[in-house]
């Protein structure tokens, strides 16, 4: 193996350009191809590939080593750089290529386990055990080179409105925040436990208390729970809170760095305002309160047209203080057959409807699933407050409000994309006005659906002992095509108002003293009005990749089960490691 002996990289691959004359570039070995008295390298580095020409003219020595040269060996190569005679115009180099005088093997490889290609059909378990070896291929280097972009916009775009970086710490105390703690064991406390921060909440409310008005981070959270495609156990938040501001100027603020990443990032121009729809709107509009508007299907109320009805289907789910709500497909009668609606009524059983009703009117006339049970005229005037017409499928739910919304937003999305009716746009959309407490049919009680820091609607206070369902909430997601990008709130700064949303949870004061003493003490000495947010910069950098898992965006991701293959994290520590924190370990049944 040789020494690099003095040779200096002057550029990176494919930063290597035509006005160029001599260069000395690094990197891996992506392809040879020896032809016998020429042999072509594609040399690869993370900007991209540069060929590498040895022919008749190459020094003897040098071009015998580039004949024992193999996929990924690591090179640096010194040499003149020309117009290439045959230009390929599938990479940035390909108007060139160089011509070495030099050439040091740094490093030889092993024959990988799997090819290292952009397009890879190798399975996904073993490109994540060789993670190093995968990130190598162009698309995870180009996801995780716009991930940077993200974050330095971020970074930039906050700074130069006012935003002090800060960051908290990751061991803290534990808190109810919602999902399941890391909780880490303390040598020195022997028998306590710091918890890893589910976000920096507590923290960043007590700077806005101590005056430092505009904080941002791009903060490392931790949630022990079950994973899915866009779930991670770690995961990133461009974290923000900002004093002396109500929800307008929150929501303005980040329409701001919306429109400035999309721009600088993608090209694209983002509209301002965002639109805006309230909890309510959404789900009774979309199903959902994280709806995908970028098409539309929405959701329509057929309560009143078929309140007098004979289906009892329809019958009795109004007498329960029900409703029924029905989409329309349009053009999908020939997709939808009777089979494939026998599908989706598998599907909406299978999240909690107990059935669905349909219209398909492929030939002459409609055909009905409940006809037979309506009079002259009905049929037609809940055709046409769905807007089904020739060609359409209406498909219709009845039920409580709290399963027909959620039923027919789900089917509604199932049914888009089973018909490819989905286009490719960016629809941002803020979900506001979120309801305070969530009523459980199982305790029979109202649950708080935020974190107890979270500010009522002024004009809801009032409601907060004597009618919760009436009580909204001041926070705001914002969705990206049907993906919740942010969640935040105004908090509250009344120190009494707190202490009665603590109760209201069912906390003693011996609890709320153990649980949150630090921060209600703080909000005896001045806090400002306050609000933030969160941004998950994993999802948004997996949508503005265009990828569908968060392991493509992320350099060392964890699995289903949360472990990590490459290092095989989680792992047993000694006896010894465990007797000094006084751990022990027991066997699960």
């Amino acid at each position: 193996m040789d020494t690099m002996g003095g040779l200096k990289r002057t550029c990176m691959c494919a930063e290597v350009t035509d006005e160029m004359k001599e260069v000395t570039v690094g990197g891996w070995t992506a392809r040879v191809r020896d032809k016998g008295g020429i042999i072509f390298i594609d040399l690869r580095d993370r900007t991209g590939i540069v060929q590498l020409t040895f022919d008749e003219t190459t020094d003897k020595a040098v071009f015998e080593k580039a004949k024992t040269v193999r996929s990924e060996d690591v090179l640096l190569v010194k040499g003149n750089v020309r117009r290439r005679e045959s230009v390929n115009t599938e990479i940035k180099t390909g108007g060139i290529e160089i011509m070495p005088s030099e050439l040091k093997i740094l490093s030889k490889a092993q024959t990988p386990p799997f090819e290292i290609v952009s397009n890879s059909k190798t399975n996904e378990e073993l490109r994540l055990k060789y993670r190093y070896l995968d990130l190598r291929r162009e698309p995870l280097v180009n996801n995780l080179v716009m991930r940077h972009n993200i974050a330095r916009v971020a970074r930039e775009y906050f700074y130069e409105n006012g935003f002090l970086e800060i960051e908290t710490p990751m061991m803290i105390k534990s808190t109810p925040e919602g999902a399941r703690d890391y909780i880490v064991p303390s040598r020195i406390h022997n028998g306590k436990f710091y918890a890893l921060p589910q976000s920096p909440q507590m923290y960043k409310q007590l700077l806005m208390i101590a005056g430092y008005d505009r904080y941002i981070q791009l903060a490392r959270c931790f949630r022990d729970e079950d994973l899915r495609a866009d779930r991670q156990p770690e995961f990133t938040q461009i974290d923000l809170e900002m004093s002396f501001v109500d929800v307008d100027d929150i929501l303005e603020c980040l329409e701001g760095f919306v429109k400035r990443l999309y721009k600088e990032i993608l090209d694209v121009d983002i509209q301002l305002p965002l639109p805006r729809l309230t909890y309510d709107e959404a789900m009774s509009r979309y199903g959902s309160d994280k709806p995908d508007t970028r098409f539309e299907m929405e959701i329509t109320d057929i309560s009143k047209i078929v309140k007098d009805t004979e289906f009892v289907v329809f019958k009795n789910a109004l007498e329960n203080g029900g409703s029924v709500r029905g989409i329309c497909a349009k053009g999908g009668a020939g997709a939808l057959s009777r089979k494939e609606i026998d599908k989706l009524t598998e599907f909406v059983k299978g999240i909690g409807a107990k059935g669905l009703a349909y219209i398909r009117w492929v030939d002459d006339a409609p055909n009905c699933s409940f006809a037979k049970f309506l009079k002259d005229g009905e049929l037609e005037k809940i055709m046409t407050a769905l807007g089904c017409e020739k060609g359409d499928v209406a498909l219709i739910a009845a039920d409580k409000d709290k399963v027909v919304l959620p039923v027919l937003g789900a089917l509604r999305l199932k049914v888009a994309k089973q018909l490819d009716f989905i286009p490719q746009k960016w629809n941002f959309t803020w979900i506001t006005e979120f309801p305070f407490f969530e009523y459980d049919d199982e305790s029979g009680e109202w649950l708080a659906m935020h974190h107890p820091f979270t500010m009522p609607l002024d004009e809801c206070i009032p409601y907060l002992d004597s009618d919760k369902a009436k009580v909204r909430a001041k926070c705001y997601d914002l969705v990206l095509n049907g993906v919740e990008l942010l969640s935040g709130s105004i908090r509250i700064n009344d120190p009494e108002l707190q202490n009665h949303m603590f109760e209201m949870l069912g906390m003693t004061e011996e609890e709320i003293k153990a649980k949150f003493g630090f921060l209600v003490d703080a909000y005896k000495y001045g806090a400002p009005p306050h609000g933030g947010a969160g941004i998950g910069l994993d999802r948004l950098a997996m949508l503005m990749c265009g990828c569908d898992s968060l392991r493509d965006v992320i350099a060392f991701p964890k699995v289903q089960n949360a472990s990590e293959l490459m290092s095989e994290a989680p792992g047993t520590v000694s006896q010894e490691q465990l007797d000094e924190l006084g751990i022990k370990i027991s066997e699960k049944e």
